[in-house]
């Protein structure tokens, strides 16, 4: 074994003992780099250690034998825990971004193989957007496809009035989620890792952000840590860098919301013709997927209990959780009613099914004709 590797072991054994679990990962993938041509199976026995276990802490260890972290005043739990091994949901992304988990997925589940070959694998992914356009809902399909527990910081109880308190608190979680193999979610991120130069901070989230931006840098690979924020424009610069991957989840496109309103309107209760959903897909343009799944989820709600036509229901229920939907919502579904159905709807129908007048639908297709 050549001097280069053996001047290594030193430092490899110091980190040890001395519990600096990032030094021992570092040292390790430099090991595996300079001896892999030569000790291939010394080599790649390393990368299986590195990239199962956490610097000593066993596999086996589980969640649930040791308790998660607590305020010590409050006595509330730090985290929330939720094993995700059952997860059935089925998720509905953006092709581009589907792209991006999908790459994330396979570089994790392969990450034996980059090891072996000195390349860390990923293990920080920033997610940003909207309210209710499935940040947290990636972070659990993430947790079910890696088969990794889901750690997620509970703001509530983290967060103290108390001078140097909240810092306390986001140091155990961090320091709980790396003893093992897990998913950690620090949802509404920008509460916790804000821009440094905020004049309104009194000095302690400045030191969080530094305490993020170290946890980031020396996050062991074993993990991955999740940020999710809807105020990507508040977060610290540094901190944005850190991340191996950064995601932003927009509202849906007219073809993800035909999707999205497919998935959640289910066939086996209610019978909705595909063109009229894609009418609604194509009208009603400024909705999350949440907004989609609440929306659908009162729509079978109602048909069920009043066996009424889904159509209208839908329209109605539409308009009363968005009573300011545009002035011209009306006029653009019986346009584009009209275009999907032709004659098979009556000018009648075509009221009954809006919710208006038949003298207003067609005071709407003469206007669309001028």
């Amino acid at each position: 074994m050549s001097e280069k590797v053996l001047k290594h072991l030193p430092e490899l054994v110091r980190a040890s003992l001395e519990g600096d679990k990032r030094t021992v990962e570092l040292s390790t993938l430099t090991i595996i780099r300079k001896i892999k041509k030569e000790y291939p199976i010394i080599s790649n026995e390393l990368a299986k250690i590195l990239s199962t276990y956490s610097a000593g802490a066993p596999l086996t260890r589980s969640l649930g034998v040791e308790s998660p972290p607590v305020d010590k005043d409050s006595f509330l739990s730090l985290v929330k825990i939720t094993d995700n091994t059952t997860f059935e949901e089925q998720i509905v992304l953006e092709e581009n971004v589907e792209e991006k988990i999908n790459r994330f997925l396979k570089e994790r589940s392969l990450m034996e193989k980059l090891i072996s070959n000195g390349i860390k694998p990923p293990n920080s992914l920033l997610l940003f957007g909207p309210p209710g356009v499935g940040k947290t809902m990636l972070s659990k399909y993430i947790s079910h496809k890696l088969s990794l527990p889901l750690i997620t910081l509970d703001l509530a109880s983290s967060i103290s009035s108390y001078l140097g308190k909240t810092g306390q608190n986001i140091k155990k979680v961090l320091d709980y989620a790396k003893l093992k193999p897990s998913i950690l979610l620090l949802d509404e991120f920008d509460a916790i890792a804000k821009r440094r130069d905020d004049p309104t901070d009194l000095g302690e989230l400045k030191r969080i952000v530094n305490v993020l931006l170290k946890e980031l840098e020396e996050w062991p690979s074993h993990s991955v840590l999740i940020g999710a924020t809807n105020h990507p424009e508040f977060l610290d610069k540094a901190i944005w860098r850190r991340f191996d991957l950064k995601i932003e989840m927009g509202l849906p496109n007219e073809e993800l919301r035909y999707k999205l309103w497919t998935k959640h309107l289910s066939r086996d209760i209610i019978n909705l013709p595909d063109d009229f959903i894609w009418v609604i897909s194509k009208t009603l343009d400024n909705v999350s997927a949440s907004d989609i799944k609440q929306i659908s989820e009162r729509v079978l709600r109602q048909v069920i209990l009043d066996e009424d036509d889904p159509k209208k229901i839908l329209i109605k229920t539409i308009k009363e959780i968005y009573p300011d939907v545009p002035s011209n919502f009306n006029k653009q579904m019986i346009k584009l009613i009209k275009e999907y159905y032709g004659n098979k709807l009556s000018q009648a129908k075509i009221a009954e099914i809006m919710g208006i007048s038949p003298s207003t639908v067609n005071h709407h297709l003469k206007s669309l004709t001028q």
